[in-house]
Formats: C-alpha cells, structure tokens, sequence
C-alpha cells in the first residue's frame, strides 16, 4: 500500500479466524504497529496502537488529520496482533510506503 504523508485514512489488514475451520469473531480490539523496514525485531510494548474491527478487516486511522499515528515519508513494516483465545498471534502483513 502507499499513502501520501499529508493524507489520513485507514490501513486494513484482512484477519480470517477459525476454530476447527468454522470462522470465529474476534471481540478484543486488533493492535496494530509500522516499523520501518530495516528494523529487525518484532515490535516492542510501546510500538503496538489500538485499531478496530470492520467486519474480518483489522483498520487503523492514520495521518495528521485525528489518525491514531502520523508517519513520517518512509517506508514501513505492517504488524498485527490480535485475542485469540488463549492465543495472541504477532503477524507482519505487509509493507506500507508514505511518500
């Protein structure tokens, strides 16, 4: 995906949860976090923001215009984690470029 710096939208990430291969809904908000590309860990406690669910599509807002974060041009690994059940998944799911 790539946005422009001075836009504000929302970043999707499609989630499919299943238990024994019948879809589940997932209640606990999705946190999401935009590393840049060259860092090589996972990302840490205060990387991780809050987003929400829109049907099976974890989203986040992002740019000036009230987004939960303003990212500066780059570009930027996509992390997601989410409840599920006992389980709390951590998933790169893509890139995303600001220019």
């Amino acid at each position: 995906m790539e946005i422009a710096g001075s836009s504000t939208e929302y970043v999707h990430v499609n989630v499919v949860a299943s238990i024994g291969g019948t879809p589940v809904t997932l209640a606990s908000p999705p946190k999401l976090a935009f590393l840049p590309v060259s860092s090589t860990s996972n990302p840490e406690t205060e990387d991780w923001l809050s987003g929400e669910w829109s049907g099976s599509w974890a989203r986040i807002l992002i740019g000036p215009n009230g987004g939960g974060v303003t990212l500066d041009p780059g570009k930027y690994s996509v992390w997601i984690s989410f409840a599920a059940g006992s389980e709390t998944p951590v998933y790169r799911a893509g890139d995303l470029t600001v220019y």
